[in-house]
C-alpha cells in the first residue's frame, strides 16, 4: 500500500500594497499636524504669558514713578506744584539738588497731546533740577512746547486710550480742572504761566488717576490708582 506524501507549500513574502501605504503615510501626516499644533499653541501660550507679564511689569514701573512724582511734590512761589489742564499734568517735585518739573501728557504718536484715542502713548517729562524762579518757570514754559522728540522726554505706556484726573478736596472728588483753593503767597509769586501775583493754589488732598486700554494694548479694561498727599515741607 503506497501512502501519498503531502507536502505544504512555504507562503511568499508579501509587502504592503499602495494602499496601506498611503494609508499609513496619511495617519503619520495627520499625526505630525497635530503634533505641531499643539506645540504651536504651547509657544504662543509662552509668547503670550511673557508679553503679558512683561506689560505688567512696565505698568508697575511707571505707576511707581507716577507715586514717586506725587510723593515729592514742593510747593514754590514760581510756578504752582501742581497744575493739570486737561492735556499734562505738570507739577514741581524737590530733588536732591532743587527743584524739578515733570510733565506727565497723553500723547498720539506725532507727539500731539491729546486726551482720547486708540493709539496714544503716555509720556513723562522731567526738566532739569533747578534752583532759582526764572529757571523753573522756563522749565514751565518749555514744558508747553513739547514736540515728542524733546530730551528727557520718556514714552512710558502704549495703548492708553483715555486719561482722566479727579483731585480730592472738601472730602469729595472732583475734576481736577476745577479752580482750587487760592490763598496768598509770601513772598508774592511771579505771576508766570497765568498763576495771579501773590497768590497760590492749595493743593488737593489727593490725586486719583483712572487710565482706560485700548483693546490689544497688553493690559484690560480700566485702572484707578489713588494717591493721598501728605504734608508738605515748608
Amino acid at each position: 500500500m503506497t501512502m501519498a506524501r503531502c507536502t505544504f507549500a512555504q507562503p511568499a513574502d508579501r509587502g504592503f500594497t499602495l494602499v496601506e501605504v498611503l494609508v499609513a503615510l496619511g495617519i503619520m501626516a495627520t499625526l505630525a499636524v497635530m503634533g505641531w499644533q499643539g506645540i504651536e499653541g504651547i509657544v504662543r501660550t509662552r509668547d503670550a504669558s511673557q508679553a503679558r507679564l512683561d506689560h505688567t511689569l512696565r505698568l508697575g514701573t511707571v505707576l511707581a514713578q507716577w507715586e514717586q512724582d506725587l510723593a515729592s511734590l514742593q510747593e514754590t512761589d514760581a510756578v504752582p506744584a501742581l497744575s493739570y489742564d486737561g492735556k499734562t499734568l505738570r507739577l514741581t517735585r524737590r530733588t536732591d539738588d532743587g527743584v524739578q518739573l515733570v510733565a506727565w501728557s497723553l500723547t498720539s504718536a506725532t507727539g500731539v497731546a491729546q486726551t482720547d484715542t486708540g493709539n496714544s502713548q503716555w509720556t513723562r517729562w522731567a526738566g532739569p533740577s533747578v534752583n532759582g524762579s526764572v529757571a523753573l518757570q522756563d522749565s514751565w514754559l518749555r514744558s508747553q512746547l513739547l514736540q515728542g522728540n524733546d530730551p528727557g522726554l520718556l514714552r512710558t505706556l502704549d495703548g492708553v486710550s483715555q486719561l482722566q484726573l479727579y483731585c480730592f478736596r472738601g472730602n469729595a472728588w472732583s475734576n481736577c480742572q476745577s479752580s482750587g483753593n487760592v490763598v496768598a503767597a509770601s513772598p508774592p509769586a511771579s505771576g508766570a504761566s497765568g498763576v495771579p501775583a501773590g497768590t497760590r493754589t492749595v493743593l488737593p488732598s489727593g490725586l486719583r488717576l483712572v487710565l482706560t486700554f485700548a483693546g490689544g494694548s497688553g493690559h484690560d479694561g480700566t485702572l484707578t490708582r489713588d494717591v493721598a498727599f501728605g504734608p508738605q515741607p515748608q
